[in-house]
């Protein structure tokens, strides 16, 4: 069973999550710069067996799009050609930055550590993992 891929995309840095391989819990695993991602994600399936991936998709209050879907839809269809066989979902990622200060605060992270964007994105990238995960377990899965 291979592992599956959360990914918090920013135009400048990508928050990166992974499931152990029973898809139990999702665990943050790196945060690389935008420009750097392909290289990353190809040199980490080489070592991994990856079967799916988890894009964070940005969505308002109202459940529409929001409008920085201009710049991650681009990304997601360059992840969908890249690795065909691999399916690419997604979920929504309303208020997941929040979501992982919240847990940095409640982690004991200082201040100083809570401004390290790098570390938020990858905490949002597990945030949005593990919603897929849970949401996936109990039944509450739509074809996305």
């Amino acid at each position: 069973m291979g592992r599956i891929i959360g990914i918090d995309y920013g135009r400048k840095r990508i928050g990166l999550a992974v499931t152990d391989p029973f898809h139990i819990f999702a665990s943050p695993l790196a945060t690389v710069n935008a420009h750097e991602f392909d290289e990353f994600i190809n040199d980490y399936l080489k070592k991994e067996e990856v079967e799916a991936f988890v894009v964070g998709y940005p969505v308002n209050l109202n459940n529409q799009p929001s409008e920085s879907v201009k710049y991650i839809d681009p990304f997601i269809r360059r992840l969908e050609r890249s690795f065909p066989g691999k399916p690419v979902h997604l979920t929504d990622e309303r208020f997941t930055s929040q979501m992982a200060l919240r847990t940095m605060i409640d982690g004991g992270v200082k201040k100083k550590g809570r401004r390290e964007k790098e570390m938020i994105d990858r905490i949002s990238a597990s945030i949005i993992l593990q919603s897929f995960l849970d949401r996936r377990s109990a039944g509450k899965l739509r074809t996305e």
